[in-house]
C-alpha cells in the first residue's frame, strides 16, 4: 500500500488509481478515503487517474498525538502529489476536504492545481464571529468535541442521521451505507477527530481564497444540516464570481 512519511514521522496512506488526468479527492470528517470509492471507481473507469489519501489521524494513517492544523494537512498534501509524481491535477475537497483544498492552494501558490472543486465545503469560515454572522456558534462544535468524549462510537452512530439526512428522509441512503460510513469513522482515532472539530470549525480560509486562480466548482445544496450553505457554499461562490464578473451571485441546489 503507498504510504509517505511527513516530517514529523506520521506515515499518510493513499490510493492511486488508473491513469490519465488526475484528480486528488479529500475526504470529509470523520472518514477517510474510502468515502470516495464510488466516485474514484467510476472516474478511475472513465479514463483518469485518481488519488485519495487518509487524513493524518483516519482510516490507514498513523494517529499522531499533534499535527492536527491545516498548514501541516496542506504539507501532507503536497507530500502525496510529489510522490506519486502528479504535475496537473484537479482537487476536490468535502465538507472539512475543502479547507485542505484551500489551504493547500494558497500555501502552495496553486501549484501543479488546474482545477478545484469546493463540495459542501467548510470554505471560507464556518464560525460564527462578529465579522461572519452567518457562521455556526461556538457551542455547536462545543457539543461535538463533549459527545466524542462521553462516547465516541455512538456519538458518531448519531451524526450519520444528520449527515445523510435520514432524521428527515429515511429512506436517503441503505443501510449497509450507514454501517460503511459508522465503520469507516470509528478507524479514526479519537485525539485526531477530536481536534479536527477545532481545525474546520475555527480555521479562517478567506485569505486563502484570494490564491485561487484556477476555475473553481462550488456545489452545495441547502438542505446540508452540518454545514449550512450560506456561511459557506453560498459564500465561497460569490467569491469566486466576484473574481470573474464583479458580481456575487450564487445558485442553490435545491435539497441536496
Amino acid at each position: 500500500m503507498p504510504y509517505v512519511t511527513a516530517k514529523d514521522g506520521a506515515e499518510i496512506y493513499y490510493k492511486d488509481w488508473g491513469s490519465g488526468p488526475a484528480i486528488f479527492f479529500s475526504h470529509g470528517w470523520p472518514l477517510s478515503a474510502d468515502m470516495w470509492e464510488q466516485q474514484m471507481m467510476f472516474f478511475a473507469s472513465k479514463g483518469f487517474r485518481v488519488l485519495a489519501h487518509d487524513r493524518r489521524g483516519f482510516g490507514r494513517s498513523s494517529q499522531p498525538w499533534s499535527g492536527y492544523d491545516y498548514d501541516t494537512f496542506a504539507d501532507d498534501i503536497a507530500l502525496v502529489l510529489e510522490t506519486a509524481g502528479v504535475e496537473d491535477v484537479a482537487l476536490v475537497g468535502f465538507s472539512m476536504g475543502g479547507g485542505d483544498v484551500a489551504r493547500y492552494i494558497s500555501r502552495y501558490k496553486g501549484a501543479r492545481v488546474t482545477k478545484a472543486c469546493l463540495t459542501s465545503a467548510v470554505t471560507p469560515f464556518f464560525l460564527k464571529t462578529d465579522d461572519n454572522p452567518d457562521g455556526v456558534p461556538s457551542e455547536v462544535f462545543d457539543g461535538i468535541r463533549a459527545g466524542l468524549l462521553a462516547d465516541r462510537p455512538q456519538f458518531l452512530d448519531n451524526f450519520n442521521a444528520l449527515f445523510y439526512g435520514t432524521n428527515k428522509n429515511p429512506g436517503a441512503v441503505s443501510e449497509g451505507i450507514l454501517k460503511q460510513t459508522l465503520q469507516i469513522a470509528l478507524l479514526g482515532g479519537i485525539k485526531g477527530t477530536y481536534d479536527c472539530v477545532g481545525a474546520f470549525s475555527e480555521s479562517d480560509f478567506r485569505p486563502d481564497m484570494a490564491a485561487f486562480t484556477m476555475p473553481t466548482l462550488v456545489i452545495h445544496g441547502d438542505a446540508d444540516q452540518v454545514v449550512p450553505i450560506k456561511p459557506t457554499g453560498a459564500a465561497a461562490h460569490a467569491i469566486e464570481a466576484a473574481k470573474v464578473d464583479g458580481t456575487t451571485r450564487y445558485t442553490i441546489a435545491a435539497g441536496a
